[in-house]
């Protein structure tokens, strides 16, 4: 099965790096920027290097530069549904 992140993950991942956000409502506004939840460019870095660790491959470069969270959610998937 092709690992998928979710909202809910992504939420958890968040608030790793600090950033408090309820899943249901970032899934209920995914086209809101990261920077309107708090989450700047270096806690996406975090993120994306955590994503890696977790799937052990890499993100396509332009990972951190996401701005919102489907955005982001996307081009994760997209990318491990091509890794798989």
């Amino acid at each position: 099965m092709t690992p998928q992140l979710t909202i809910e993950q992504l939420a958890v991942l968040m608030k790793g790096a600090g950033i408090t956000v309820d899943p249901k409502d970032m899934g209920s506004r995914p086209e809101t920027p990261f920077e309107t939840y708090g989450l700047d460019s270096l806690g996406l870095l975090g993120i994306v290097g955590e994503l890696e660790n977790k799937y052990g491959r890499p993100l396509p470069p332009e990972a951190d530069r996401c701005k919102t969270p489907r955005e982001f959610l996307d081009l994760v998937n997209n990318s491990l549904m091509a890794g798989a």
